[in-house]
């Protein structure tokens, strides 16, 4: 299996060529207003009958042709990865995304180094032998959870980087960490009832009543996390049997090597100092999320804090001989961990640059990819438009992986789409939100996923090899559900 830089690499030469192709066309945005709470949103949204080609000055269609190089603002092919790496901002993909696993890397570095987590590990198997599969289970329910009520997905990295090697010592695998922590989140993000990222603010634009139709969906949560539990447990129990079935065996080496005598440490008031203030950051940053709407920059601020205490309580009880150097190189080893998912999230930000523009409102293949879809699906039956509406969000979700910035581009879309066709509007939502969450599970341009991957140390190849089965249940499951409740009539 090639590296997944060789992979994203084919896939940018792929995206570079569909811009000598298709045209390039633009829409005009529009203000949309909608209640949440009893609160007013706004949100800016394109204009579902503003589109147009570009033409050139002979009034021919306009191709914004890629090409090996470019300067200014423009993006070639051979500059694609750096335009990527540092497009952005600090709250989002892909410059804060990157700055945020560099910062969260170096403070479980740090955390990693006082040999917390590894006594705390190896003391809570010993307690727990024999119901060790119980974690499975209610950490996927735990982070679905987040993922529903809040939007969790990249607060899924930190917990990544503590519990891959609880998974691995406890005879599973990092791919099981995967499952239980960022799977988890987008399956609850997929099936959201009040997610504020995705359904809430789809919900707005295609002037359905906010959190309406909320019976079907927590229906929907508890079914899809079930099976996602089912479906890791199953894996989870072979791969204990059998370790070196498991695609990150070779990877996972890494994490096994990482082992402490439990009989030669003892746990005292040192390493529960730090358990202490790990838990605490951790219940400190849910309740930021939850009530002050904190971000990226906000929760690195607060990890940095609780790498930053860790290490002063590791210097001042001496765990592991802790000093402040050491405190220093292990923030540097912990942050040159994130560099590879770093470069992930860079080029894969870099491919969107070649095919979309800053917003709508600029000339764009992607913004000609999107009307054309819509065109398509205006002719269809209603029951096979309802589930075309769901294939086309699972594949644009690879162009725009952000829940709240699909939903501004494609709902003001879809949702009078559907007026034509017969389509009601809550099913126009459901077909965005079980598209754009799912497919969130495998796309390489999701940051939140290969931010995961890459604290796991699990190859995007591999990933794929495993999740595929998991992924093709999903997408038939899915597409019973978004036809039959437009047989049903949801509304």
């Amino acid at each position: 299996m090639p590296d997944t830089l060789i992979i994203i690499f084919f896939i940018g030469i792929f995206a570079a060529a569909m811009t000598y192709l298709i045209p390039v066309g633009t829409f005009q945005s529009k203000e949309v207003h909608y209640l949440v709470e009893g609160v007013e949103k706004t949100r800016k949204v394109v204009d579902p009958a503003s589109f147009t080609y570009a033409t050139d000055a002979e009034g021919q269609p306009l191709y914004k042709q890629v090409s090996l190089f470019a300067s200014g603002d423009d993006v070639g092919l051979l500059n694609f990865p750096f335009e990527g790496l540092a497009s952005g901002s600090k709250f989002g993909s892909a410059i804060g995304i990157i700055m945020f696993m560099l910062v969260i890397g170096g403070a479980f570095g740090i955390v990693m180094r006082t040999g917390t987590i590894d006594n705390g590990i190896l003391r809570l198997i010993d307690k727990t032998h024999g119901n060790e599969i119980l974690f499975v289970p209610a950490m996927f329910f735990l982070f679905s959870l987040g993922g529903a009520v809040f939007g969790m997905g990249e607060e899924a990295i930190a917990f990544a980087i503590i519990i891959a090697p609880l998974m691995v010592r406890l005879g599973y695998d990092s791919i099981t960490t995967v499952m239980v922590t960022y799977v988890a989140t987008q399956v609850g993000f997929a099936t959201s009832w009040m997610n504020p990222f995705s359904v809430v603010i789809a919900q707005g634009i295609a002037d359905v009543p906010v959190l309406s139709g909320a019976g079907l969906r927590i229906a929907l949560w508890v079914g899809f996390t079930l099976f996602g539990i089912l479906f890791t447990i199953i894996y989870a129990q072979k791969i204990k049997k059998s370790p070196e079935k498991s695609y990150s065996y070779q990877s996972d080496m890494h994490f096994r090597s990482q082992s402490v005598d439990i009989g030669k440490t003892s746990f005292g008031l040192g390493y529960w100092l730090v358990l202490i203030t790990i838990v605490g950051v951790m219940v400190w940053v849910i309740w930021g999320v939850l009530v002050h709407s904190w971000y990226i920059p906000e929760i690195a601020g607060q990890f940095f804090t609780m790498g930053l205490i860790a290490g002063l309580i590791g210097v001042i009880f001496k765990l592991n001989d802790m000093t402040l150097n050491d405190m220093a190189d292990a923030f540097k080893e912990g942050a040159t961990v994130m560099i590879t998912p770093a470069l992930l999230v860079g080029f894969a930000k870099g491919i969107m640059l070649l095919i979309s523009g800053a917003d709508s409102t600029e000339p764009s293949v992607l913004n000609s990819i999107l009307n054309s879809a819509a065109g398509a699906i205006s002719s269809m039956h209603d029951i096979f438009a309802a589930w075309c509406m769901y294939l086309f969000q699972s594949v644009f979700n690879f162009f725009v992986p952000s829940g709240s910035a699909q939903a501004a581009l494609t709902m003001p879309l879809m949702a009078p789409l559907g007026d034509l066709v017969g389509v009601n509007r809550q099913v126009s939502v459901l077909a965005f939100q079980l598209g754009d969450g799912f497919t969130n599970v495998v796309i390489p341009t999701s940051a939140s996923l290969m931010g995961t991957l890459g604290v796991c140390r699990v190859d995007w190849g591999n990933w794929i090899r495993f999740s595929w089965r998991f992924m093709l249940l999903l997408f038939i499951f899915s597409s019973i559900v978004v036809i039959g409740a437009q047989m049903l009539g949801y509304g």
